[in-house]
């Protein structure tokens, strides 16, 4: 169990449990003016529970290909104020067609790429893109948007600019792109990705998690202090 502030997370029966890469995205998303929000791959729902918080009069969906994840969020998002406007899918990507468009969609996806597996399935659905590849991710996530929509979602360094590199192939574009440091002396790990259909004015700018072990960067605390308990 994840206890955040305003929600609870129960993460039992899920593969993946609640991570920094998650919050992030959750809490990084520009989603203030969204009317319809879509969270692809909700494992515990966490994502579409950040975007219900900080966005007030969004509808949100979000889907979820692995059963016992989904049942998972569904129990989640029940015990939360903003369950009427959640609604959970057990879908995959490939085969969700909502009769809705959105103004943004958030995906946290799976990025282990011609890699080891994980002999425990569930968990391997969840970190490898077999069933999701990163080109069919964009693909689909163009189906989806509106015109003026947005796509965020985060990845690590090398993956972030091979899924860059293809959608702006396709015309969609980066329009901004947050480097996430593990430390001040360290490399960034993971890219925090905004596309969009529009070209638009682009910005590119760093974050830095940790100062020290345990000792998080004021502007990593700023942006989940109203979500983690102890910020």
């Amino acid at each position: 169990m994840f206890q955040f502030k305003q929600f609870t997370i129960h993460q039992d029966r899920t593969a993946m449990k609640v991570g920094t890469d998650g919050v992030l995205l959750g809490a990084w998303a520009d989603l203030k003016h969204a009317h319809r929000i879509l969270d692809i791959g909700t494992g515990t729902g966490l994502i579409a529970l950040m975007a219900a918080q900080r966005n007030r009069d969004a509808q949100i969906d979000a889907i979820e290909i692995e059963e016992q994840a989904f049942i998972q969020a569904q129990e989640n998002i029940a015990t939360t104020p903003w369950k009427n406007r959640i609604k959970i899918k057990h879908v995959s990507l490939q085969y969700y067609y909502p009769n809705v468009q959105y103004d943004s969609i958030v995906c946290n996806p799976p990025f282990f790429i011609n890699s080891t597996k994980n002999p425990n399935d569930i968990r391997t659905l969840a970190r490898h893109n077999d069933t999701l590849s990163h080109k069919e991710l964009i693909n689909h996530a163009k189906r989806l948007l509106t015109p003026q929509g947005s796509f965020h979602l985060i990845l690590p360094i090398t993956e972030a600019w091979k899924l860059i590199t293809y959608a702006q192939s396709v015309n969609f574009y980066a329009i901004h792109l947050t480097f996430v440091h593990p430390t001040p002396c360290k490399s960034p790990k993971r890219i925090l990705i905004e596309l969009s259909l529009t070209q638009k004015s682009y910005c590119e700018d760093n974050i830095t998690i940790e100062l020290e072990r345990h000792c998080y960067s004021e502007a990593y605390s700023k942006l989940t202090q109203q979500f983690y308990l102890h910020l």
